[in-house]
């Protein structure tokens, strides 16, 4: 049978499969769109091979990033070419696509589609064109951050397309067989398993030197506590136990409301949805994170203590090259203050490695903060220069295996770190979220996540001789640890379903 054999006829829907790459935010978009889709008559498949048209959410975010990007559009489109499946259109969307338009489409002529955020609200007749045959002309970027209005009002009545600004629809309606009209926007779950990000705002107001997102993901928009209860209140009849709260900086949400306290506020009613157990707060502007922010996260039931701050460095020095603020004694001050709070709350950051003008000196600083932080996990960046950036006009660059080496040493320090925090939680008793059971030679794997750690990024606690399923809470005690991972014995206690 040939590709043509398996085109849709006058009456069958098309189908689409969604790619995401990068972060949890892309997710959200990724959900949103396959909403709006499903909402306009498209059939969701899993498999590319499938699919009338593979839609690949791509990630700006680092080279890497970047490359896995277009090794997944080039991937997608030898499906079409080759004929194996039924795939007659590869379309990209999200990051890198907005933030290189035009440039990614003639760099790339394997894509049949490169789409900004601003098709994401027409996304479903954008694609019938492109699958018969029509060609669209990708945007030429710009800075986002002038397109958004000025004044809070404004912003308010503000139509344009953000990704994850839209009102939502009333509980009833979001999701499969939603209404696709007006400003609402509807979800669709790509992943059943019992958490789900939700998305607090899109956009970034401050200018790290180093960072190109505001440039394409546009300033700070918060989005309003209603459409954000409303949302998470459907997430939970979809099965949702963990609601994992995203955006660029979730330390300025309320800030263009008028009020910088609607997340204190808010997390107790999100906690507070039947059926939720578990919100978790993600990225933390350390230069932002007020007492009463710290305080509602680590005190406030069902909310878990866990602390996403985005140190990026511990030197004075190259923290105000980054600008950004802050030094080791301010960041194991806002540290004393969360384990004053909640001793065994997890801690996690990211740091950026021979940055412009970093001495033996700042790196050393860094290093000895990372000692005294006992952080549970450290992401390590080296430092690489970004399109459209301050820190690419810098002088003072290191060169890239002087990079490279000054990251494997952190790396190396830092894995030696986890290991070291991960046995502290010896004898911990932890409430761990299951989310896989697998049968491996007649034995059962039981992996989830306890309060301290993050989707994806901060290891796992394995379940010994439990027979949990997925979705349950069980209360257990850590036995054993392996890098960040850790391994723990159920308490003999019915699993909370």
């Amino acid at each position: 049978m040939t590709a043509a054999d398996t085109r849709p006829g006058p009456t069958t829907p098309l189908s689409v499969a969604l790619l995401t790459l990068g972060c949890a935010r892309n997710e959200v978009d990724s959900e949103e769109l396959a909403g709006r889709l499903e909402a306009d008559g498209f059939r969701l498949v899993e498999d590319p091979a499938d699919a009338d048209t593979v839609v690949v959410n791509t990630c700006g975010f680092v080279e890497s990033a970047k490359k896995d990007s277009v090794d997944t559009l080039l991937e997608a489109a030898d499906l079409k070419t080759s004929g194996e499946g039924r795939t007659q259109a590869v379309v990209a969307v999200g990051c890198m696509a907005e933030r290189y338009g035009k440039e990614l489409a003639e760099s790339l002529p394997e894509a049949d589609a490169v789409l900004g955020f601003d098709d994401y609200p027409d996304i479903a007749a954008r694609l019938r064109s492109i699958v018969a045959g029509e060609t669209h002309h990708p945007h030429t970027p710009q800075d986002r951050r002038r397109l958004l209005p000025i004044s809070p009002a404004e912003r308010s009545a503000s139509t344009l397309a953000v990704p994850g600004h839209a009102s939502v629809a009333a509980t009833t309606e979001i999701g499969l067989g939603a209404p696709a009209t007006g400003p609402r926007a509807v979800r669709r779950r790509l992943d059943g398993g019992p958490t789900a990000p939700l998305k607090l705002a899109s956009g970034c107001d401050r200018r790290c030197s180093f960072c190109a997102i505001p440039a394409f993901r546009g300033s700070f928009v918060s989005r309003r506590p209603s459409d954000v209860l409303q949302e998470a209140q459907w997430l939970a009849t979809q099965g949702v136990r963990e609601l994992f709260l995203v955006s660029e900086n979730s330390t300025s949400y309320g800030k263009d409301l008028g009020d910088l306290r609607l997340l204190e506020t808010m997390l107790p009613e999100l906690a507070a949805i039947d059926g939720v157990d578990r919100v978790r707060v993600s990225y933390l502007q350390p230069a932002e994170t007020r007492p009463g922010l710290v305080e509602a996260i680590a005190t406030t039931p069902g909310v878990v203590p866990y602390f996403d701050l985005s140190f990026q460095h511990a030197s004075a020095t190259v923290l105000r090259r980054m600008r950004r603020f802050g030094d080791p004694e301010s960041f194991l001050g806002l540290l004393e203050q969360v384990r004053g709070h909640a001793p065994e709350a997890g801690v996690r950051c990211n740091v950026i490695v021979g940055f412009p003008g970093e001495t033996e000196e700042d790196l050393q600083t860094l290093c000895d903060f990372l000692v005294a932080a006992r952080l549970d996990v450290t992401g390590v960046f080296g430092y690489s220069d970004e399109d459209g950036t301050e820190a690419a006009t810098y002088d003072g660059k290191l060169d890239e295996d002087e990079v490279r080496a000054r990251a494997e040493h952190v790396t190396a320090l830092v894995e030696e770190l986890t290991a070291q925090r991960a046995l502290e939680r010896l004898g911990e008793t932890v409430e761990v979220l299951v989310e896989s059971v697998t049968d491996e030679d007649g034995e059962l794997s039981v992996e989830g996540r306890a309060a301290h750690q993050g989707p994806e990024v901060d290891g796992s606690t394995f379940l010994l001789g439990c027979e949990a399923r997925v979705g349950e809470i069980v209360t257990a005690t850590v036995v054993d640890a392996e890098g960040a991972d850790l391994y723990a014995e159920p308490i003999v206690q019915e699993a909370r379903a």
